[in-house]
């Protein structure tokens, strides 16, 4: 009798407890194009060298903010685990890092029926090692607060229509949300994933880039006076004047490519303005890959093998 009350008193104590605090789930569907916005999951199948490690993370990074950036990964996990999870959480890919025979592999998924793209990764560099060899490596945090573009190259073949390479396009396209250039805000396009596809040695250049659009004709100094809402040094100055005309900083402007420049629809911040022309600069940030398709299967990463690069 007194272990009945001891319950009754103790779940009356958890019964008064406040709910847990949910944390808010990104959109799963665009509000202005109505589609449903593609999600994954970025894991890694057996056991992986440090390097292969942080390429994963690496990815993870990449495909932020619609991507599980935290997954928690453990060696009983099956591939039906991650399914299970995927479903109530709206995500629409798997890539998945490998390693076998010590040939590193990346394989993309549709959930849940597939198909699955096999690819073997030829080389690749990491973000770190990207970031190494730049002299001034740029990579704000609020770079990942949006979606990157994907930019297509190489893929049409010469005008062939082939089957592996058609699936390949529609896999990639569909793995980024899709935008609606009526009503995209500039603002938000500041990462671009451009794969290039070499038809004659069948690899794919995999890149990562970081865009940013700086004002046609104004030097460096007086864009960063602009930008910075910063009162500048001027102490060992005559005048305002040097502060631009002084050795060095009349050269800082980077040369006017026309073939780079654009005409902006929109204010874009306070130096690039509407209707004003802009030089686009892409940076590298990573990771980078080079990639060659192996096998299409029909399912998740199981089922009817569609395309296999070995006959």
């Amino acid at each position: 009798m007194a272990r009945f009350k001891h319950n009754a008193r103790r779940n009356k104590k958890w019964g008064s407890a406040k709910p847990p605090v949910l944390k808010k789930q990104p959109p799963s569907v665009d509000h202005v194009t109505g589609s449903k916005i593609p999600k994954s999951f970025v894991f890694a199948r057996g056991k992986l060298p440090g390097p292969l490690k942080q390429l994963e993370l690496d990815l993870r990074k990449m495909m932020l903010p619609y991507t599980a950036l935290k997954l928690k990964e453990k060696k009983r996990n099956t591939l039906k685990d991650f399914l299970n999870v995927a479903g109530p959480m709206g995500v629409t890919h798997f890539l998945i890092l490998s390693n076998p025979k010590s040939v590193p592999h990346l394989r993309v998924a549709r959930t849940p029926q597939g198909p699955t793209l096999t690819f073997e990764i030829h080389e690749y560099a990491l973000a770190a090692d990207i970031a190494r060899s730049q002299s001034r490596p740029r990579c704000p945090q609020d770079l990942f607060k949006n979606s990157p573009l994907i930019v297509l190259s190489g893929f049409g073949a010469g005008g062939q229509h082939l089957k592996h390479l058609e699936l390949m396009t529609i896999m990639f396209q569909n793995i980024f949300p899709t935008i609606d250039i009526n009503t995209v805000k500039l603002a938000s396009c500041q990462r671009i994933v451009l794969l290039n596809y070499n038809s004659e040695e069948k690899l794919i250049d995999f890149r990562h880039y970081s865009v940013r659009l700086q004002p046609v004709g104004v030097s460096r100094r007086i864009r960063k006076l602009v930008q910075n809402h910063q009162v500048p040094d001027l102490r060992n100055l005559q005048d305002v004047s040097d502060f631009v005309t002084k050795a060095g900083y009349g050269s800082e402007s980077e040369p006017d490519e026309e073939a780079a420049t654009v005409s902006l629809a929109s204010d874009l911040d306070r130096v690039n303005r509407a209707s004003t022309k802009s030089a686009v600069r892409l940076q590298e940030i990573g990771p980078r890959m080079s990639l060659r398709l192996v096998k299409i299967e029909e399912g998740l990463c199981s089922g009817g093998v569609i395309f296999t690069e070995f006959g």
